[in-house]
This record gives structure tokens, C-alpha cells and sequence, in this order.
């Protein structure tokens, strides 16, 4: 005989919005490669959720994600079972639950019972008293101690000790160690502010309006380097009457400070406004150094806009309405332009290492082995800029990653083999400072508030 089913209806609550929010990103974050300051927006907007809801999944959705290494190895110590023989959606939850306890000022029982009610909605009983069990072992404990018991030892390994204690890769932190080279005692400070939360910076169009007027009208602080700078303190500033009309854009201070050193950079000969962005896109330096060479009245501009993918191609000509810009769709190491360029940018494609502050998950997705291929993909895109600029003309290459490999072994490369030499960079970089030993500039989260983006300047002779 069957025996009924005498199983009650789960009586257990979903999680609250933000949450929720927070949750479902993780899960796309996981499963899709989705990434996570594309789809919380999204999810944000799809389902109405704005003010202290927003900025709770916001803290909950980009936190967790930048801190995923150090969670890991504290659920795996509390779990008693290495990360991948959890299930991947009960990991994404206690990764939720275990940075609420770690890092937030949520109450334990809050943070806990939330969790484990989510556990039981998404599987059963069990699962969900497994989920309790491991977030009162992490409870128990604050983050320092966790710190003091799984990170390596700060006297034999005092890179990989400060790597675990601010939630990044190991050899992400020794990549940042070199690159500071003498400075290499800032680590600490580096990876702490590469672990917060950036401002947005807006540049404004300069021959549409001043970084004081915006700031006025966006209630934002005038940034203290690039003078088309504005900082805001939050909010999202695609909602922004400027941003939406094109006056302004979102972009890095450091990205600015790129686009005016290399429209200012010095020229052997007149500059004849043929000026050359070789890796373009999505077209927010292009925008800028289009604009700045109007404003600066350069006569006969024209910005060639180089983007071999054709979405991206689009963004490029979308960014840019209303410029002397002219796209063009191709690929920059075998472009087919006619040479003769009198400045060429080559903000070349990196493992994106300065700006991982900007991006969660993005620390934990790049691998030492993206490093070499990049590399190759760089020095090609530098020689092709060489032969494309004219004599007494100027290359700028930068990237937004300090690693060594990726820029001064890039440079160097490029003195060896063209008839090029490196200009001293850190005066088209002021008023900021402390740049680096030069000629080249590299900027650093910690020191000027902006992604670690580095810069060469090379005469072509």
C-alpha cells in the first residue's frame, strides 16, 4: 500500500529583493560568465528595485564577487570539503551569506537565517542544514581571525599573505609587486584600494562644456588632474541628462589624462590633424581626443577610428557623433591605411589587471597564461602604429594593466626593433605626480585615485 504523501508546503520565505538581486547575479556570474556591473544594473532596473535596496545589492552583488577567493577558502575550511564538491548554487549562497558575516554590517541572524530559508527554497531540509551548519562555523569568527589561520605566512610569504587578506590572486599581487619594483611596500595600500568600490568619473566634452558646469549640474567634485574630470559620489550616471545627451561620458580619470597627454605630446613638424586611435573601441578616448583636438583649433582634424568587431565598430561611430571621427572597420595589425599619421594611440587590449576594481569577477577569471598571448597581440598592434605614424610623429601606447610584460616589456621590445625612442611621459601627465622613474607614467589606484593605467611615448624618428 502507498503511504500519502503527508509533506507540508514549504512555508520558507524567498529572499527580500536585494538579495534576491544579488543572488541571481551570482548565479550568472557563475554559470554564464555574465558580468556582474552589466547584469545587476539590468536586474535593477527590470524589477524596479532603487535607493537602499539598490545600494544593499549593489554592496552585496560587487563585494562578493571581488572577495570570492578569500570566501572560498573560508567555506571550504568551514565546510571540511574542498569548493568543488560543493554544489555550485549552494556555494553561490553561502558566498552570499559568508560576505554579509565577513564584511558587512548585516546582523549574523539576518545574514544566516536568510540564507538557509534561500537553501531550503532552492533544495530541501538537508542542504539547508548544511548551509546553517558551515555559516555558524564562518559566524564564530571575524574576518581577521580567518585571516590569521588560512592566509600564508606574512614572514615567508608576505605577498601571498597580503594577497589573501585583500581578496586577490596570488600572482595578480606579485604582478602589482613588480610593478611598483622599489615601491613595493605600497602593496598593501594598492591592494586595498583596488578592493573598494571606485567613483564614477565623467569627462565632459570639452567644446561642449567646463568640469565646473557639469559638476554643478550633477552635483559631482571636480577631479583634481584631468581638466575635463568630474567625480560622483554614486548613483547611476546613465540616467544623467549629459551623459544621455553625449556633452559627457563615463571614463576613468586616468583614461583622460591618456587621451590629453597624447594630443599633446611634442611633434617634429606641424601636426597636420591626421590623428589615429588603432584600438578604438567601444570609442570613449576616441570621443575625447577628437574633442580636445577641436577645442585646441587643430586644422584639418581628422580621427581615424581603427575596431575590427563590427558591434563594437558601431559604439565607435555612436560615441563619437558630431566629431571629426571617420570608423573604420579592420584589423589594427594589418589595417591597409595609408602611413603618415601624425599621432597614433595604441590603447592597446590587455588582461585588464589596473582596472579590476571597475570589474568584480574579473580577477579570478584572468589566468597567468593570458599574459603572454596579449603580450604578442600588443607588440604587433606597437609595430604596426610605427609604421603607420609618420617621421617626427608620436605613438602613445598604454594599457590599463602595470603588468611588467604588458608594458615596459612591450616598449622595450619596440626600441629594439624600430627606428623609435621614449620620450619623457610625465610632463604630459601633470599636474599629477609621484608617476613612476620615467620616461614612462604609470598611475596607481592608491596614489591618484584613478585604474593603474600605464603610458609610453615614443618619437618616431
Amino acid at each position: 500500500m502507498t503511504r500519502p504523501d503527508k509533506r507540508r508546503p514549504s512555508k520558507r520565505k524567498e529572499l527580500d529583493p536585494a538579495r534576491r538581486a544579488a543572488f541571481d547575479v551570482l548565479r550568472a556570474v557563475s554559470e554564464r560568465d555574465a558580468y556582474a556591473n552589466l547584469a545587476l544594473p539590468a536586474i535593477l532596473r527590470e524589477r524596479g528595485i532603487g535607493g537602499r535596496d539598490a545600494a544593499f545589492a549593489t554592496e552585496l552583488t560587487y563585494g562578493t564577487c571581488r572577495t570570492r577567493g578569500l570566501l572560498d577558502a573560508v567555506i571550504a575550511h568551514a565546510a571540511g570539503r574542498p569548493i568543488d564538491k560543493i554544489d555550485p548554487v549552494l556555494l553561490d549562497l553561502l558566498r552570499l551569506g559568508s560576505y554579509q558575516l565577513l564584511r558587512t554590517r548585516v546582523g549574523q541572524h539576518a545574514a544566516v537565517s536568510t540564507t538557509v530559508e534561500q537553501a531550503g527554497v532552492e533544495f530541501d531540509t538537508a542542504r539547508a542544514g548544511f548551509v546553517n551548519g558551515v555559516l555558524r562555523t564562518i559566524s564564530g569568527r571575524d574576518e581577521r581571525s580567518w585571516v590569521d589561520e588560512l592566509a600564508p605566512s606574512a614572514s615567508t610569504d608576505p605577498v601571498g599573505h597580503l594577497a589573501f587578506a585583500h581578496a586577490h590572486p596570488r600572482w595578480i599581487a606579485q604582478a602589482f609587486a613588480d610593478a611598483l619594483g622599489a615601491d613595493a611596500g605600497e602593496l598593501s595600500a594598492l591592494l586595498a584600494s583596488d578592493d573598494a568600490r571606485p567613483e564614477v568619473h565623467l569627462a565632459v566634452r570639452p567644446t561642449a562644456l567646463t568640469a565646473a558646469e557639469l559638476g554643478q549640474q550633477v552635483h559631482g567634485a571636480v577631479g583634481p588632474y584631468s581638466p575635463y574630470a568630474v567625480h560622483l559620489a554614486g548613483g547611476d550616471p546613465g540616467l544623467l541628462a549629459a551623459v544621455k545627451d553625449g556633452t559627457a561620458l563615463v571614463q576613468d580619470e586616468g583614461s583622460q589624462l591618456v587621451a590629453r597627454a597624447f594630443a599633446l605630446a611634442p611633434l617634429n613638424g606641424i601636426d597636420g590633424g591626421r590623428w589615429l586611435d588603432l584600438c578604438a573601441g567601444p570609442g570613449g578616448k576616441t570621443a575625447l581626443v577628437a574633442a580636445i583636438g577641436q577645442a585646441a583649433g587643430v586644422e584639418g582634424l581628422i580621427v581615424t577610428a581603427v575596431e575590427p568587431a563590427p558591434h563594437r565598430a558601431e559604439l565607435v561611430a555612436q560615441n563619437t557623433r558630431g566629431l571629426p571621427v571617420e570608423v573604420v572597420c579592420v584589423d589594427g595589425r594589418e589595417s591597409g591605411l595609408e602611413p603618415g599619421f601624425d599621432r597614433v594611440l595604441v590603447d592597446a587590449p590587455c588582461t585588464g589587471l589596473g582596472a579590476l576594481r571597475r570589474r568584480p569577477e574579473a580577477r579570478w577569471r584572468r589566468q597567468p597564461g593570458d599574459v603572454p598571448q596579449l603580450a604578442k597581440l600588443q607588440r604587433e598592434l606597437l609595430a604596426s602604429a610605427i609604421r603607420l605614424t609618420r617621421p617626427g610623429g608620436v605613438v602613445l601606447y598604454a594599457t590599463c594593466s602595470p603588468h611588467l610584460v604588458e608594458t615596459v616589456g612591450v616598449v622595450a621590445d619596440a626600441l629594439r626593433r624600430y627606428p623609435v625612442e621614449a620620450l619623457d611621459a610625465r610632463p604630459l601627465f601633470e599636474p599629477a605626480e609621484n608617476l613612476g622613474p620615467g620616461p614612462y607614467v604609470q598611475l596607481w589606484p592608491h596614489r591618484h585615485g584613478t585604474d593603474a593605467m600605464f603610458a609610453a611615448v615614443l618619437h618616431v624618428d
